[in-house]
């Protein structure tokens, strides 16, 4: 198969043919029909991830076809349109058998601990445990985000977030996660603050019903103190979707007493360990969370709002690129200057010609 593989860290990868993967016992083999370009796999390039063994392959939003599946999986076939979640978990642990299969202890993540999905086919460990099935009227493209950028924004808003109606939410750095956090948060009835350095990414935000919006690159005072006056007095449940030390203490700041943070954009390490305001977390007593993905189990009522056009994850992807393209395209995601918004996707079957 054709696969984008880098062979050092930081070094820009390169389209080339390697193995087809096979199916483990329990496992799947997916045909990638779509899948996203996020930053988590820029952080991975870069080496930030300690999972990573080169030479490698990155990709771990996806949606496709099932192409093979091993002798112990039960409830799925060849030809079923499916996505996964980023986090692929054993459902034998202590986390799985309590539910929490998100943070499962023995966990798989194609493009980290294991070749990902920018490639033609991608292998799945524990297929019953983790694939979920799509139906015919969503597109690949939709779905690929699914299993990663706005599955993890759905649990990060409504479960550990438990956004409620009138309710003032900050939504810190508005890329893939954070666009879709402000279209959730929009559609559970809160108000919402989108905070971003790009004007562009902003009006994307606005579209996606966002009732204030912040330019972070023009204030004269700090994100937090315009967060305080725009909410009259800070956000009930404020979200740092980009994961920097910066974002992460704008976020605690923002919040009015008894506030919420959830903290949802990775911290790598490179970037150091952020000083959390734990003087303010005291004296209001507010609450400070992590979400991670979201478990293949508690997709049902996200798949219920997409197919009622409650929420429209299809209105997050603004480019679609081919496989040729994607090198460049990850490289980039690391450049200020880089003026794309919104969410890019692969598609690795498609002829090289040209995104659109």
């Amino acid at each position: 198969m054709r696969a984008v593989v880098f062979d050092a860290f930081g070094r820009k990868p390169e389209v080339r043919e390697v193995p087809d993967p096979a199916a483990s016992r329990g496992g799947a083999v997916i045909r990638v029909e779509a899948t996203g370009l996020c930053r988590s796999d820029w952080h991975g390039w870069m080496g930030h991830d300690p999972d990573i063994r080169l030479p490698h392959v990155p990709g771990h939003e996806l949606a496709g076809v099932v192409a093979a599946v091993g002798p112990d999986v039960a409830n799925w076939r060849p030809g079923q349109r499916v996505t996964v979640p980023f986090v692929c978990a054993c459902g034998r642990c202590g986390a799985c058998v309590e539910g929490a299969q998100q943070v499962c202890e023995r966990q798989s993540q194609p493009g980290f601990t294991h070749w990902g999905s920018f490639a033609e086919y991608v292998p799945v460990e524990n297929a019953d445990i983790n694939l979920v099935g799509i139906r015919d009227e969503l597109s690949f493209t939709t779905a690929a985000g699914l299993g990663c950028r706005f599955a993890t924004a759905f649990r990060a808003v409504v479960a550990q977030g438990r956004v409620a109606p009138g309710e003032w939410v900050a939504v810190h750095g508005c890329g893939g996660v954070g666009l879709s956090a402000v279209m959730i948060a929009a559609a559970a009835g809160a108000r919402v603050v989108a905070i971003d350095i790009s004007p562009r990414t902003l009006d994307l935000a606005r579209r996606f019903g966002a009732a204030l919006c912040i330019d972070a690159s023009s204030l004269l005072g700090s994100v937090a103190d315009a967060v305080l006056d725009a909410t009259g007095g800070g956000a009930h449940l404020s979200l740092d979707a980009l994961g920097s030390p910066r974002t992460c203490a704008a976020s605690i700041n923002s919040l009015r007493r008894h506030g919420r943070h959830v903290q949802v954009g990775l911290l790598p390490p490179a970037a150091g360990n952020p000083m959390l305001p734990m003087a303010r977390v005291i004296a209001l007593e507010l609450h400070v969370l992590g979400s991670h993905g979201m478990a293949a189990a508690a997709y049902a009522p996200m798949m219920e709002m997409v197919k009622a056009g409650t929420l429209r994850p299809d209105l997050l992807v603004t480019h679609t690129i081919g496989l040729d393209e994607a090198p460049t395209a990850l490289v980039a995601m690391g450049s200020r200057s880089r003026n794309r918004t919104g969410v890019t996707v692969i598609e690795p079957h498609r002829a090289a010609e040209g995104s659109r």
